[in-house]
């Protein structure tokens, strides 16, 4: 897996915790620094964790689902990545306030990483260096984050859905890619 493969990666992970603080955004009226880095934080630190834990996961049944980790990879992206455009049309607005606290904001982490935690299990399966990645999605998600609650407090929820839709849109592909990959097809 190159960089670029990582880093679009990292942006499609990062696209639902960017639609849940453009939301957070929303609620604030007026920019908020320090709720923006708050917000920022747990999203890139749970992004960045989750992949870490799905990694080790991953490794731990290597060895089982060996012949058919392709097929998982290309499955796993393939789920995540439909189930954020399918998201992107659900109209069911959010209810989200402006709350920080390290209950809402550990809830809506984890809500918003438990596809980061499937996408590191493919990066075992795949048999990926695990650092390069985490660094990356912490780092991306980190700085979406951040951009969609400045975004959130001007625009409002313009933005929300074409995100999860292309965020799903690139999973879909890198399942597709890493698929024909190891059928000899690319």
């Amino acid at each position: 897996m190159n960089f670029l493969e990582i880093v679009l990666i990292s942006i499609s992970l990062g696209m639902d915790a960017f639609a849940v603080a453009i939301c957070k955004g929303m609620a604030m009226h007026h920019g908020n620094t320090k709720k923006g880095i708050i917000i920022a934080l747990y999203f890139g630190i749970f992004q960045a964790l989750m992949p870490f834990i799905g990694y080790l996961l991953g490794l731990r049944f290597e060895k089982a689902i060996n012949a058919i980790d392709h097929w998982l990879a290309f499955g796993l992206l393939a789920i995540i990545g439909i189930n954020m455009i399918k998201e992107s049309f659900n109209k069911n607005e959010e209810n989200v306030n402006d709350d920080v606290s390290f209950k809402t904001m550990l809830i809506l982490a984890l809500a918003t990483s438990i596809d980061a935690l499937a996408v590191g299990i493919t990066f075992a399966f795949l048999k990926v260096s695990i650092y390069i990645p985490i660094a990356c999605i912490g780092i991306i998600t980190f700085i979406m984050s951040f951009i969609g609650v400045q975004i959130g407090t001007k625009f409002g929820n313009k933005f929300n859905n074409k995100a999860e839709t292309a965020g799903g849109i690139i999973l879909i592909l890198m399942g597709f890619k890493i698929l024909l990959e190891h059928l000899g097809i690319l």
